[in-house]
């Protein structure tokens, strides 16, 4: 069975940064790429940033790109969101989550359905 956990959310202002993790039980870590996705109150669950299982690749929702980073520690079996610059409209829950190998492809990263295990979320509040 899988887990994910995150961690590192909170109340943060306008511009400032913060840094989530996701750590990951059971052994296969390494061999899955894992995303990030957000929602916000009254709003659908979007796609944030996915990398790869080895880590060469990295994509990004165009809300975030430049301010956000993502990456990961196949040691550690964890994935990190570096989230500099934040705005109000980066309020949500943050959710990390594994995607099967077979789906692992540019075209399908955004795709929050495909999807297998997912991690119970951390909030992140941007104050003005």
């Amino acid at each position: 069975q899988v887990q994910l956990v995150e961690s590192g959310g909170g109340l943060v202002q306008a511009g400032g940064s913060l840094r989530l993790s996701c750590a990951a039980s059971g052994r296969t870590f390494s061999s899955y790429a894992m995303g990030w996705f957000r929602q916000a109150p009254g709003k659908e669950r979007e796609f944030v940033a996915t990398i790869s299982s080895s880590g060469g690749n990295t994509y990004y929702a165009d809300s975030v790109k430049g301010r956000f980073t993502i990456s990961r520690d196949n040691a550690k079996k964890t994935a990190y969101l570096q989230m500099n610059s934040l705005k109000r409209e980066d309020t949500a829950v943050y959710y990390c989550a594994r995607l099967p190998s077979v789906y692992s492809s540019a075209a399908n990263y955004w795709k929050t359905y495909l999807y297998d295990y997912w991690g119970q979320g951390t909030q992140v509040t941007v104050s003005s």
